[in-house]
């Protein structure tokens, strides 16, 4: 894998401002066109070109797609961690050291709660504002998850029924099918993710 240049460090900081700058950077290093890469992950150019210049709604299925694609893991885009004391690292995260990433425009914020993404289980803490959700594409499990509404409405749709799911309920789902979920609500939805590797 080629090293890409442009990643700055956060310490749980917003990252909606240069995610798109970030992409456009690590295609170039990989020696892609807006074209190859609109090939490899389904997208148009014109959506791609959008979302480099940061002017489109980015969810996070879309950016797992153009991680894969770049060869990258999606905790690529996620950030370093804050500076963690050596006896905490790789057990611990701290509530304001969480690596996130922020997809303003798609309204939702991803928090990560493991230590890192490489473990037999990743934990992640979505908010959805009023509206937001997976997008009209839904999100495909690549492996088994599971979710827990910690306040807020959550629409689940799945296998062709719609769930409407409050605070304290929970889920699971297996890998190999696709879901959507949105906040029908009018305030921010909390989700615990629970997921199984390789989702993205």
């Amino acid at each position: 894998m080629q090293a890409a240049s442009g990643r700055t460090g956060h310490n749980g900081a917003n990252l909606a401002k240069g995610i798109g700058g970030q992409i456009r950077e690590l295609r170039r290093s990989r020696g892609l066109t807006l074209t190859r890469l609109a090939a490899m992950t389904g997208r148009s150019v014109g959506k791609l070109s959008e979302i480099e210049r940061d002017k489109s709604a980015l969810t996070i299925q879309t950016l797992g797609d153009i991680a894969q694609a770049l060869d990258v893991p999606i905790n690529w885009f996620f950030g370093p961690a804050a500076d963690t004391p050596p006896e905490e690292a790789g057990l611990i995260v701290r509530r304001d050291e969480r690596r996130r990433l922020n997809l303003s425009q798609a309204g939702t914020i991803e928090e990560l709660l493991s230590p890192d993404l490489t473990g037999a289980i990743e934990m992640i803490l979505t908010t959805f504002e009023p509206g937001a959700g997976t997008g009209e594409s839904g999100r495909l499990r690549k492996g088994d998850e599971a979710g827990f509404v910690v306040s807020g409405a959550l629409e689940l749709r799945v296998q062709g029924h719609t769930h409407l799911l409050g605070p304290g309920d929970s889920f699971a789902l297996k890998r190999g099918g696709r879901h959507w979920c949105r906040n029908p609500g009018e305030v921010p939805t909390v989700v615990v993710w629970a997921i199984s590797p390789a989702l993205y």
